[in-house]
């Protein structure tokens, strides 16, 4: 099993709930390409028009720092009305105990 040192620092976790509407993936992918940032793997769900979307990312290769992405993710979140959170791995596994 996989403890949070092994994690490493440059992936990040994002988390979209929201209600559903069309271009919330292609707003979000459109941030993450912008800066480099390569989508490890997505999951997403429609539940009753009730979005959701988690994201694991790799900022290894991003030209920009996660301070940056997470303040550009933050201003669509509110553009779109959805909650958007990106969190470090290590924040994420160590918060939910995975």
């Amino acid at each position: 099993m996989a403890t949070i040192s092994d994690a490493p620092n440059d992936r990040a976790i994002i988390s979209v709930l929201g209600s559903d509407r069309s271009g919330i993936v292609a707003a979000v992918a459109g941030i993450l390409a912008g800066h480099n940032v390569n989508i490890l793997d997505i999951s997403q769900t429609i539940l009753q028009g009730i979005f959701t979307m988690t994201m694991l990312v790799d900022m290894g290769a991003s030209d920009a720092d996660f301070q940056t992405v997470q303040s550009e993710l933050n201003t669509l979140s509110e553009q779109l009305g959805v909650q958007i959170t990106l969190q470090r791995e290590e924040v994420f596994k160590f918060m939910y105990r995975l």
